[in-house]
């Protein structure tokens, strides 16, 4: 049987800087960005067209980061997709290769970042699991200093555009995948957790972090779209929201205590 034809649209390069520029992606800024390349329809030219056609919007001036973390790094106790036969727990964590910012892949996180991450010129932040990508005038700002004990709080990426007033585009993802509502978590009281990961040096290590839960995530985005700004539109065949970063940080903060309780 023939293959089936794209359903399209049909998405470029120019038509994704047109469609981010009319939605109001400005040059110079700072984006946030949390992707799903497939929701844009056909792209002529897959994850690099979308980079291009990003940066593109941005301009010379512009930044574009994305998280581009690397889950694999992790326990294998805690794996479930898939799960490994627990006599080789021992094993995975004796010879797991450590983080290397040049060489880990990401996992989970979608095409555009891997992309991004490889990109000449790229630069990546330090931490084994929850690193961010950056591209543009302010990526060493953005990257650097992020704290091997500070997964996604005060010394993490995520700070730093907060206080560069970035924005985030949820390009064709959803608000369970926004990053930002993590600072929050650690703003307001939460557990510690041990988390184990590969040593730099070789080995295994276990360090104590606050927990993070993007559970219900998206009712939170749901209720800080009714109550605050969000600019929303279509680049191609995706649902696009932009907004800012301190914004969905501050939200989050007077939402998760009362809808999201946790003990300490």
């Amino acid at each position: 049987m023939p293959e089936p034809r794209p359903t399209g649209p049909l998405v470029t390069r120019d038509s994704l800087s047109t469609q981010l520029r009319l939605l109001g992606v400005e040059s110079g800024e700072i984006l946030l960005v949390h992707s799903s390349l497939r929701a844009l329809g056909w792209v002529n030219g897959g994850a690099v067209a979308v980079v291009q056609g990003l940066m593109d919007a941005l301009g010379p001036t512009g930044t574009l980061v994305v998280p581009s973390q690397s889950a694999q790094l992790s326990d294998p106790a805690h794996w479930g997709r898939p799960p490994v036969p627990e006599e080789w727990w021992d094993r995975i964590r004796a010879t797991m290769p450590p983080y290397d910012p040049l060489l880990t892949p990401t996992r989970g996180v979608g095409v555009l970042p891997e992309t991004v991450r490889t990109w000449p010129g790229a630069l990546r932040s330090a931490h084994p699991q929850t690193s961010f990508a950056a591209l543009g005038r302010h990526a060493r700002e953005i990257t650097d200093g992020h704290a091997p004990d500070c997964r996604l709080g005060e010394h993490s990426p995520l700070a730093r555009l907060e206080e560069l007033g970035a924005r985030v585009l949820l390009l064709g993802a959803g608000y369970d995948s926004c990053t930002s509502f993590h600072l929050a978590e650690y703003r307001i009281p939460a557990p510690l957790v041990e988390i184990g990961r590969p040593a730099p040096g070789g080995g295994w290590e276990t360090v104590v972090e606050v927990s993070i839960d993007s559970g219900r995530f998206d009712e939170l985005g749901y209720d800080f779209e009714r109550d605050r700004p969000v600019v929303r539109g279509k680049v191609g065949a995706a649902e696009a929201r932009l907004f800012p970063v301190a914004d969905a940080v501050a939200y989050a903060e007077r939402w998760l205590p009362v809808h999201r309780p946790r003990e300490e």
